[in-house]
Order: C-alpha cells, then sequence, then structure tokens
C-alpha cells in the first residue's frame, strides 16, 4: 500500500552524489534526488549528471535508495546453487568433481523429452543445478561479481526479473538447438546479465564494469570453442537478458535504474518470463515429434 504524503512531516531527500545535502529536487527523467550542484537545466526540467550526458568521472555510480552491498537477490541466487549442488553429491555423485547423479540431477535438468511431457519446471531448475565444482565455481563468481554491482544500481526485483528471463529464455535455447542432450548450469542468466548490463550502459552513458563486451565476447568465443557447452542456452541467455532489459526500460524511453518501477513495466517483464517458458516447452514438443529421443539421460550434459 502507498504512503499518504503528510505535509507537516514530509521526508526530506538527500543528492545521491552528496549524501549530506539535502533536496527537494528529482531529475527528471531518473528521478534521483539531486542538489543544486549536480542539477543542469534541460528543456524537459532539470537532470542529472548521468541522465544529462554529463561526464563526472565516477565509474561506479551509487545506487538509488538501496544501500551500497545490499544484494539479497544475488545472494540469495547464489546459496541455492550452491545447496542444490551439495544436495546433488550428497545423493551419490561420483565425485564432487562431477555431480550429475542423483534424484535431483535427474528430475531437475533441462531434457527436451522430459519437457515436452509436462515437466516443465526443468526450464527453471536445470539453471540451478551444475556439472561439477569447476562449473558451479566459474557460474558463482560470475554471478556474485556482476550481481554485487548490478542489483545494488538498478533494485532486486528487476534484478530478479531480468534474471529469471535470462535463465528460461536460455532454456528455450537449449531446447532449440539440442532438445535430447541433458543441460545444467547458470551461465544463461550469467550471459544475461552481461547483456541487461551493457544496454543499461549504454542508455545511462556510464560504466559499471569496464571491458564487459569484450569479457562477454571472449566467452562467446569459448561457447563455441570448446565442446559440452550449450551453445543454445548461452544465446537464449542473452537474447532474455536484453528483452527483459529494454522491457523494463520502457523500450528505451527511460532506463532500468528509475526511482520507482512502474506495475505495467513489472507486469510486462514477467510476461517476457512467461513467453520464454512457452518459447522452451513448444521447442520441446517440436523436436520430440520430430525425432525419437535419445534413450536415458545417460552421458555428461551441456553446461551453460
Amino acid at each position: 500500500m502507498g504512503r499518504v504524503p503528510d505535509p507537516d512531516r514530509e521526508l526530506v531527500a538527500t543528492c545521491y552524489r552528496h549524501p549530506d545535502r539535502e533536496t527537494l529536487v528529482r531529475c527528471s527523467s531518473c528521478e534521483r534526488p539531486i542538489c543544486t550542484s549536480c542539477m543542469t537545466s534541460s528543456p524537459v526540467g532539470v537532470r542529472c549528471p548521468e541522465c544529462a550526458g554529463v561526464r563526472t568521472g565516477i565509474k561506479r555510480v551509487a545506487p538509488r535508495r538501496v544501500q551500497r552491498g545490499a544484494v539479497p537477490a544475488t545472494i540469495t541466487l547464489v546459496a541455492l546453487n550452491v545447496i542444490a549442488f551439495v544436495v546433488q553429491v550428497s545423493q551419490g555423485a561420483g565425485s564432487v568433481g562431477r555431480g550429475l547423479t542423483g534424484d535431483i540431477a535427474t528430475r531437475g535438468q533441462l531434457y527436451g523429452p522430459s519437457v515436452a511431457e509436462g515437466e516443465w519446471w526443468r526450464i527453471v531448475t536445470s539453471g540451478f543445478l551444475h556439472a561439477g565444482i569447476a562449473h558451479l565455481a566459474f557460474n558463482m563468481i560470475a554471478l556474485w561479481y556482476l550481481g554485487s554491482v548490478f542489483e545494488a544500481y538498478i533494485g532486486p526485483l528487476r534484478f530478479t526479473l531480468v534474471y529469471l528471463a535470462a535463465v528460461v529464455w536460455g532454456s528455450a535455447g537449449a531446447l532449440l538447438l539440442t532438445p535430447n542432450s541433458p543441460t545444467v548450469g547458470a551461465s544463461g542468466g550469467v550471459f544475461g546479465l552481461m547483456a541487461a548490463v551493457l544496454v543499461l550502459q549504454w542508455q545511462r552513458r556510464i560504466t559499471l564494469f569496464s571491458g564487459l563486451a569484450m569479457w562477454l565476447g571472449l566467452n562467446l568465443v569459448i561457447t563455441f570453442t570448446l565442446p559440452n557447452i550449450s551453445i543454445g542456452g548461452h544465446l537464449g541467455g542473452i537474447v532474455g537478458g536484453t528483452i527483459a532489459a529494454l522491457v523494463l526500460s520502457g523500450m528505451g524511453r527511460s532506463h532500468m535504474a528509475g526511482l520507482r518501477l512502474k506495475p505495467t513495466l513489472a507486469i510486462a517483464a514477467v510476461a517476457v518470463i512467461l513467453v520464454g517458458g512457452a518459447a522452451a516447452v513448444a521447442a520441446s514438443q517440436r523436436a520430440s515429434a520430430a525425432a525419437t529421443p535419445t534413450a536415458g539421460l545417460a552421458g555428461l550434459a551441456s553446461s551453460r
């Protein structure tokens, strides 16, 4: 429920770049509070340095109203991935290095014929399972590195929506290209986060991560070069993250770091996730109708 403003006790915000300065002025674009030293006049009102395109020399911009280091969604996602891997290993994995045996892996990994038979949850659960300790470590380091800054800047709800869209669309991509190959891993979500950050940096003319485009390009080279890596999962994650980022920015009319998330944009982001899920199911059903599935789930799953 929204707060009813009390004119006698209205809280005064502080400038997002100068926390010691109180102000009643907000940027007409992102709605962040700014002081007189930071505001820039424009035909549509005053704007903050980032929205006005003024170079500030600041590489990492302070978040809106999220305290620095407050990243509950990132912490939760990392914890869920680690817990899932511990359960995988505890259920009889041959070694910590390869944790694909056990009931949770069998029932949770992405596998086209199973999805086509109605086990749609694999589209999401596969993004929280991993093929080994190295696979888990690489993805969790990348997730923490991106999430610890990106989530603090755009907020946990928007961050979660982007991540889930990337995971679901990553599953759709994997089912489109390799429906009969068991696939696991969080890197579809990680690739989607990289794409979303690039969208935000382009829209806001800021740099949250220097060299991110090169990092994404290098990972794509690895994706197409090394075996047992889900090309469809990574490309699908990029598509999902990009679409979610554009939707949450009003298709470029604003940006993901706006002070208030409009309900229509949140609903549109949820729709992106649902459409990705529908595309994943459709891809699995199409593959199931076109060819006889391979027997069983034996063998090393593709990682993403």
